[in-house]
């Protein structure tokens, strides 16, 4: 019997950016179980269909309405796969939602969802309410959103240990079901050269050179703590250049952060803007002499991932998340004064034998925890998981009903 598979949450495949995208499209494209149809909701200015890695990518045309976009859309999203697994009585359904957006009004479309004997599971992802961008009024809301979907949802499936352990412990009382499983990455190499034109005039913009830079790559956001990692690069007496890829267009945290530190009298430190071919991006990494990684908030991060994937060195915040990922192949720092321009003058006095050392070591994480086709497998294995009487009860609610 097929299992038919819904995943709403994600702005849809082809993935252009972020984690989720990137999590969808692997899944799909990795896929070895025939026996499972994905749907995936793909957030688009129009309405149709189309067929992407053998999976139905279903459009969902959303109107602008500001922050409140990506609620809208979900809410569209979970509509759309209820009226579909109606019209065509698919009882063997799951459908899986990524994040905790919609908690205030997940309890109705939950309970019709139920009464066709499908299950819907959610990826609580990390912890959204913590982060620094929103106000005291939007942090209160994705707090309560998130406590209203671990309550109701038949499945959590947190891609870190650290998220998992939180919502046994702040949620208890609910009695959550939950599965870990990570996000993935790849261990292959990028598909430019060292030579490549794209790369050397990428490069040669910058003003860049190949092993001379510490490189950032995440959103430009106060929780992934740029202004401590700047501040501490440039106490240390490193020549290297400090290389941050995130966007920073409109954004006053950059002025603000600036005014703070005083960064732009620092030639070293080089805002580059974002990039968005994947294989720049991974020639970049691989290129760089170490990756910083200031991330706080939150689970298995990608692009954590992805360097510890790619660079040779690399040096993290100390957080729970950050060492669950890392472990040995990684070293850390912390908010101390001079503990990271400390590790940083260290850094630029390892020998070649160490640095080798440490990439083996976080390549191996990668190789025995995060693979894309270890985690697809993992995956595969928890939609196929025999859920036959479910599926039989609701034909027979369908039946009586009829």
């Amino acid at each position: 019997m097929t299992k038919h598979v819904f995943i709403i949450g994600s702005k849809g495949i082809p993935a252009k950016y972020g984690g989720f995208e990137t999590f969808v499209d692997q899944l799909t494209a990795r896929k070895t179980n025939q026996d499972i149809r994905y749907h995936i909701a793909c957030m688009s200015d129009k309405d149709g269909e189309f067929e992407y890695h053998d999976a139905r990518c279903f459009q969902i045309k959303v109107p602008r309405a500001g922050s409140a976009k990506a609620v809208i859309y979900d809410l569209l999203s979970l509509k759309a796969c209820l009226r579909y697994i109606r019209h065509n009585q698919l009882y063997n359904s799951v459908v899986y939602v990524l994040a905790c957006r919609i908690g205030p009004f997940f309890y109705a479309y939950k309970r019709a969802l139920e009464k066709l004997g499908v299950q819907v599971w959610v990826n609580p992802d990390g912890h959204e309410w913590k982060r620094g961008k929103w106000n005291k009024a939007v942090k209160m809301y994705w707090k309560i959103s998130e406590r209203l979907m671990v309550k109701r949802a038949d499945l959590l499936i947190c891609d870190s240990r650290g998220i998992e352990q939180y919502i046994h412990r702040d949620y208890a009382k609910y009695h959550p079901r939950t599965s870990y499983i990570a996000y993935g990455a790849d261990l292959e190499k990028s598909t430019l050269t060292d030579r490549s034109v794209q790369l050397k005039n990428w490069m040669d913009c910058h003003g860049i050179h190949a092993g001379e830079y510490y490189l950032i790559v995440g959103r430009f956001v106060p929780e992934n703590n740029y202004e401590l990692i700047i501040k501490e690069f440039m106490k240390a007496g490193t020549e290297k250049s400090l290389v941050i890829v995130t966007g920073t267009d409109n954004n006053p945290y950059y002025e603000e952060l600036a005014a703070k530190t005083g960064f732009k009298k620092d030639e070293r430190i080089k805002f580059v803007g974002t990039v968005y071919d994947q294989q720049l991006l991974k020639k970049i990494r691989e290129l760089a002499f170490a990756y910083l990684h200031g991330h706080e908030v939150g689970g298995t991060n990608p692009s954590l991932l992805e360097a510890l994937a790619s660079t040779r060195l690399n040096l993290l915040y100390d957080v729970v998340f950050n060492r669950e990922v890392g472990a040995e192949g990684a070293l850390y720092f912390t908010n101390e004064p001079g503990s990271l321009a400390a590790q940083l003058e260290q850094a630029d006095e390892y020998s070649e034998e160490l640095l080798q050392a440490f990439e083996e070591a976080a390549k191996e994480r990668i190789r025995t925890h995060y693979s894309w086709s270890f985690i697809v497998n993992r995956y595969e294995k928890l939609f196929t998981e025999d859920r036959v009487e479910a599926a039989e009860e609701a034909q027979v609610r369908e039946a009586v009903n009829v």
